[in-house]
């Protein structure tokens, strides 16, 4: 069965020339209006479908950008510590948050990520629940993209659950 789609992502779909859109404003916002996108949306879709379904749609989601991003920052990288300059220094302009590796093991495909300062949840309550699971499918998405290989990235730590930092488990599946 096929979906009727209006929308697939490309990056023409969000706009590229801000510079002429957005003259005044330039291509940000704040935090606060992002964060009213991404929950309001979260609330309808739980809603709709409960938690878990929700969980992976966000994770889909964190996926296709991850590529997205992957394809249009990283592929010019020749080797794992060029994408993790790059991711840094990306995430970093973008506002994305602070990223930072705490392992790697390419023998094993095993990698321990941290982002401070998380677009999605620092600052937010301790509600002692993982909630950056758009975040693992980003990840998700630029390992992917960058090894060919299929991964599971989950939080292991997060802002709301005390930590002050997002850490992420990234292993390869198959």
């Amino acid at each position: 069965m096929t979906t009727e789609r209006k929308y697939t992502f490309s990056w023409s779909t969000i706009g590229e020339k801000m510079a002429i859109a957005r003259p005044s404003l330039g291509p940000t916002t704040r935090i606060e209006v992002y964060r009213l996108l991404q929950y309001t949306l979260r609330d309808v879709l739980e809603e709709e479908f409960g938690h878990k379904k929700t969980d992976d749609m966000f994770r889909k989601a964190g996926a296709i950008a991850g590529r997205e991003f992957y394809n249009k920052f990283c592929l010019e990288t020749e080797d794992i510590s060029g994408l993790v300059t790059t991711i840094e220094e990306k995430f970093k302009e973008l506002g994305i948050g602070i990223f930072r590796v705490e392992s790697i093991n390419l023998e094993e495909m095993s990698f321990t990520l941290n982002v401070e300062e998380d677009l999605d949840c620092s600052g937010l309550p301790d509600t002692s629940e993982q909630i950056c699971v758009y975040d693992e499918g980003f990840i998700q998405g630029i390992l992917e993209s960058y090894t060919g290989k299929k991964f599971k990235v989950r939080e292991v730590d997060c802002w709301c659950t005390g930590a002050r930092t997002c850490r992420f488990s990234a292993n390869a599946v198959g």
